[in-house]
């Protein structure tokens, strides 16, 4: 269980304990980088005066004098770099940090690469019997938060998705990642990575690299996400980024679509897709949620299952993965009312929010109340905000540091064109800052799709109390002249036709108007058909209605559970000394709500008697559904304390005789006495949040025993 040094310890605490500093951080960098420039010139002035006055025979004391000065230089010189070096040594600590997580990790089965005998397969991980534990326990939270707290409607759709769906979704054409191949042994690359990762090595290690260009170096990675495959591949020219393992040169960037593609059936005619996100089977299956949800809006629909993404380079561990699982909510809500009856309850929520116009001027995330944001229109609506606010409250419950959890805003150039707002939870590891969940407000776009696509229409009603006049579009498909120009597919143009938009039919309506004929395009056809006029007629007229038609708008709040329980692995791991100082032991201070055991049950020694108690405690234990682990080995109680605080356990049992036990806290290893009879009990309350382990600790008997922690 040896891991870090003191000091790195120290230095990532120091790293992770105060993130919100960077601002600071980056302003004594581009200060130190300015005075080294300035000292490296100083230097070479005075070493050309000194070759100056050696050359022009000068006298021996102004040589001297000459000479310390240009060597109290390269002291002052050598200073500052040690102190660039050092304000940019975090990335190492994080490194090491990160490799001591990992070999955890891996050493104690939470996760381990897949296929493993056989050298594996980049992007896939199998979860151990820990890992598992931790994931349920998770996704058993996220239930419990936000489908029986919004009485969410909670369904489970195929994973293998049929192509049309995927088609008007637009995965099919626009689900890419730009790609780079090594123009001589054909490797490829994810383009925006190999750029990525130039920009970071040199700021991290060039220290030569004057401030206005680690200023450059830093504006591409935050405009990274937004470059075209133009911009992409100039900068990789402009850099000179060639491949890492060969250093060949590499194609210009080009899209790759990062869905796996398969066929339904033997005849492969059917071609399909293993889906990326698990939100096209709601939509899809819209009308019926809304028919079971007594035609009533807003209503949410919520899935858990797994996703597929066939990543051009996998890499950091979990978090960039080929197959993983996704936990996604759309709330349906009328566009014209975006209000949340429980927005109340989160308004005065306060934590670190990133907004779009604080990235532009290259501000910092800052503390914001949520209900300010929401007034003042930086959070686009109060649904939206309802749930920045519930997801908030999820991660940080799960044990996500909430100094090293802040909202992103999507820049405007970042989000589609039909989104409202959109922002992103970031949790901050040793990777930096990740993307865990996405909450946007996506507008009708997806149910409008599915309706123009299937010929379905994916619509809500407001009944009105009294009828209502109205303006209304009428777009009145002429079929006699369509039969006669479309004669088997009539049917699928009129459909389109009826699908449009108010603005759709204007701009056709303008065009007939002045051309006599209009190119229109008909998804189902999957080809453009030509209109004339005598085909259709789009006019307004005044209506009375007795009821509103239309197409509800969606936020969808979007979860990455691997990437989500990584970040909480880095948040929730830490090291303390032994008892004799000679080692570093490994804990993980997970929530009782996410521990995979949250009980270990030992007998002091072996002894009959004490492992008979063991066995009671154990057994009442499993009846009141508590996951717990009996060891009854002969190891030192301080080493079998050890391992299971390497796994995370909360609570620890010991047996030292037949009428009471001891009940041990990980994180403060304080112990108190309890009747054997009431052990379980205090163990469940504890452990499912009914009673705190100060309430625990001020009710029972205090235990010490050196012994045992030695």
């Amino acid at each position: 269980m040896l891991t870090l040094s003191k000091k790195a310890i120290t230095t990532i605490t120091t790293t992770f304990t105060k993130p919100h500093s960077l601002s600071s951080m980056a302003a004594t960098e581009e200060t130190l980088r300015k005075t080294l420039a300035e000292k490296l010139s100083a230097v070479e002035i005075q070493a050309n005066t000194v070759r100056s006055l050696k050359s022009s025979s000068a006298s021996k004391p102004d040589i001297d004098a000459a000479v310390q000065a240009l060597n109290n230089l390269k002291l002052e010189k050598s200073s500052i770099e040690k102190s660039l070096q050092s304000l940019l040594s975090g990335s190492d600590s994080r490194e090491a940090f990160r490799q001591s997580v990992n070999n955890t990790l891996e050493r104690r089965l939470f996760y381990i690469p897949s296929f493993k005998i056989y050298r594996g397969v980049a992007g896939f991980y199998d979860y151990g019997p820990p890992g598992c534990a931790v994931k349920s326990n998770v996704l058993a939270f996220w239930r419990q938060h936000f489908v029986l707290e919004e009485n969410m409607l909670e369904v489970d759709c195929p994973s293998v998705t049929p192509e049309v769906v995927l088609k008007a979704s637009g995965h099919v054409e626009k689900f890419t990642d730009l790609m780079v191949k090594d123009e001589k042994t054909g490797t490829c690359y994810r383009a925006d990575h190999l750029l990525k990762d130039y920009c970071n090595e040199k700021l991290q290690k060039d220290l030569t690299l004057s401030s206005d260009k680690a200023a450059e170096l830093k504006h591409v990675l935050a405009m990274l996400d937004d470059f075209s495959s133009q911009e992409l591949g100039a900068k990789i020219k402009e850099y000179g980024i060639t491949a890492p393992e060969t250093k060949n040169p590499l194609s210009d960037p080009y899209p790759f679509n990062l869905m796996f593609q398969t066929s339904i059936g033997p005849s492969g005619l059917a071609p399909g897709f293993m889906r990326p996100e698990t939100a096209q089977g709601i939509f899809v299956n819209f009308k019926d949620l809304y028919y079971y949800n007594g035609n009533k809006l807003p209503f949410a629909a919520a899935q858990i299952g797994q996703a597929f993404r066939n990543e051009i380079s996998p890499r950091q561990g979990l978090l960039r993965v080929r197959e993983f699982t996704l936990a996604e909510i759309e709330h349906f809500v009328d566009p014209e009312d975006k209000s949340h009856p429980k927005y109340a309850e989160v308004a005065d929520l306060e934590f670190f929010m990133f907004p779009r116009e604080e990235q532009m001027t290259g501000q910092s995330a800052k503390r914001i109340r949520l209900g300010d944001a929401v007034s003042k229109g930086i959070v686009n609506n109060e649904t939206l905000g309802y749930f920045i606010g519930r997801v908030y409250l999820f991660l940080t419950r799960l044990g996500i540091d909430k100094d090293r959890l802040r909202f992103r805003q999507h820049l405007a150039n970042e989000m589609a064109h039909y989104a409202a707002d959109c922002w992103d939870a970031e949790i901050e590891c040793s990777y930096g800052w990740i993307e865990c969940v996405g909450i946007a407000d996506r507008s009708a776009y997806d149910l409008r799709a599915h309706s123009e696509k299937s010929g379905t229409l994916l619509v809500a009603q407001e009944k009105f109390s009294e009828p209502k006049e109205v303006e209304k579009l009428v777009i009145n498909p002429i079929k006699k002249e369509l039969g006669l120009a479309f004669k088997g597919n009539q049917k699928k143009v009129v459909e389109a036709l009826e699908a449009m938009n108010e603005k759709e039919a204007l701009d056709m309506k303008a065009a007939l108007d002045s051309k006599g004929e209009v190119e229109f395009e008909v998804c189902t056809l999957g080809k453009t058909v030509t209109i004339n006029k005598n085909m259709v007629t789009i006019h307004k007229e005044i209506k009375k209605e007795h009821q509103r038609v239309f197409t509800p708008s969606v936020i969808e709040p979007s979860f990455g559970i691997g990437r989500i329980i990584y970040c909480l692995y880095e948040h929730t791991f830490y090291t303390r000394s032994s008892k004799a100082g000679d080692e570093q032991l490994n804990v993980f201070r997970f929530p009782s709500l996410v521990a995979p055991i949250k009980c270990t049950v030992f007998p002091l020694v072996q002894n009959q008697k004490y492992e008979d108690v063991a066995k009671l405690i154990s057994k009442s234990l499993t009846a009141a559904g508590i996951s717990h682990k009996i060891d009854i080995t002969g190891t030192s109680i301080g080493k079998r304390y050890a391992r299971t605080d390497e796994l995370g356990v909360p609570f620890a049992v010991t047996v030292d005789s037949t009428t009471s036990v001891t009940i041990r806290e990980r994180d403060s290893k304080d112990q108190v006495r309890v009747d054997v009879e009431k052990a379980a009990s205090v163990i469940r309350e504890v452990s499912e949040g009914h009673r705190t382990w100060e309430d625990v600790w001020s009710t029972f008997p205090h235990h010490s025993s050196t012994t045992a922690e030695d």
